[in-house]
């Protein structure tokens, strides 16, 4: 299977472990489980490596680090570091050319109780270890995706899943632009000044000071998510935006009803803005009544059900993986940060070892098109909802 150049670095390997930065052993990137069979025929698997190598493929929402060995035991640890491990060969492998990277970390908490100095450490940190290799193009700009496509690499977009940290300082969002970030989330589940987050029981929509935010925004040309948001505020954010709007990563709650899906109204308001959304993966998220077992077949449930509501120029793919085990990460943000409780309060599913078929970045893609490829969606169709819908919109957007 031919896959891109890599040649770089692993992460902060020009660092001495031990001495300069606590020893953390990070998981694989490249065969931890083994490879998920989709049953594909040859002219099958030929087909999707032509589509995915002849196409620009781009992953609304992922996070391409390499969690630790020991996730439980040294996750928090490891973020404290900010040191984490970029999954470089596994994403050569992916056949994507594009990547939202959604640091996480100090957007969705703090280190220190300064969430502002932890998302700049972390944006400092990240490009730091990029400025030492030679296949990841730090992108902000369409332009900047095409370059990688037709070079090889890979473009990776610096994006925040909540925005919380700008605190009621509007000109921080100018700060960030300047440092490269692209894309920023309303709210990360719980409310904040801008709005409200999808855990709250009682969603007071947009704020004024959010309403500035997303005029902000869209001067700069920030694409906005509004993923994490309560219902309410999406609608707003979508209503006060003049241009498209993003739902990064989720799935459609009238197929699997959970706070974390979202409705058919803020779907259809989303792709009336010119938005799309991009179908989750993270485990235990995009289930379906037909596949109570999350996998490839589940996700793609979503993905068929949102085509359907809004057509299948508003929809692509945000994953939302790592690599290593994401399950034990969920275990870790449950006991944390509550998270499972906007995931694990709907209808009963089976449990899994992993989501089979989409259980990190390196492998997501190139299944995703070989399951298009195989339930008989065309060229035009494949070549869309893998990447070409993501720059239309984004071309819009910045």
């Amino acid at each position: 299977m031919p896959t891109k150049r890599y040649t770089g670095y692993q992460s902060f390997a020009y660092l001495e472990a031990g001495t300069d930065y606590p020893e953390f052993t990070p998981a694989a990137d490249v065969d931890r489980l083994p490879a998920h069979d989709l049953g594909l025929s040859s002219g099958e698997r030929v087909r999707a490596e032509r589509l995915l190598t002849e196409n620009i493929a781009v992953s609304l929402h992922d996070h391409p680090v390499r969690l630790p060995r020991d996730t439980r035991a040294e996750l928090l640890a490891w973020n404290r570091e900010a040191r984490l491990a970029y999954g470089y060969e596994g994403l050569s492998r992916s056949g994507l050319d594009a990547v939202f990277d959604n640091l996480g970390w100090g957007a969705c908490e703090s280190r220190n109780g300064w969430k502002w100095d932890d998302v700049i450490t972390d944006l400092g940190m990240r490009f730091c270890d990029f400025a030492h290799q030679d296949y990841v193009i730090r992108a902000e700009s369409v332009a900047d995706i095409r370059r990688a496509h037709a070079e090889g690499r890979l473009a990776v977009i610096a994006g925040l899943e909540g925005a919380a940290l700008i605190e009621n300082e509007i000109d921080r969002l100018d700060v960030l632009y300047g440092l490269g970030v692209r894309q920023i989330g309303i709210a990360y589940s719980e409310a904040n000044a801008l709005g409200g987050g999808l855990r709250e029981t009682r969603d007071g929509g947009l704020t004024a000071l959010g309403r500035r935010a997303v005029r902000r925004m869209n001067q700069l040309g920030m694409a906005i998510d509004v993923s994490h948001a309560g219902d309410r505020t999406a609608l707003d954010v979508i209503e006060a935006s003049e241009v498209p709007v993003l739902i990064t990563h989720a799935g459609a709650r009238g197929l699997w009803d959970t706070p974390r899906m979202k409705p058919d109204e803020v779907i259809r308001a989303c792709a009336e803005s010119g938005g799309m959304i991009g179908i989750e993966a993270a485990p235990y998220t995009t289930v379906s009544p037909g596949h109570r077992r999350h996998g490839i077949e589940s996700v793609m449930d979503h993905f068929r059900y949102c085509a359907e509501l809004v057509g299948i120029e508003h929809v692509g793919f945000g994953p939302d993986t790592f690599f290593g085990d994401h399950l034990d990460l969920h275990d870790v943000m449950s006991r944390r940060w509550g998270v499972a409780d906007t995931i694990r309060s709907g209808p009963e599913f089976e449990t899994v070892d992993a989501v089979a078929g989409l259980e990190n970045p390196g492998e997501n893609f190139r299944n995703i098109t070989g399951w298009l490829v195989k339930h008989g969606f065309g060229d035009a169709e494949i070549a869309a909802v893998i990447g070409g819908n993501a720059l239309r919109v984004l071309d819009e957007i910045w």
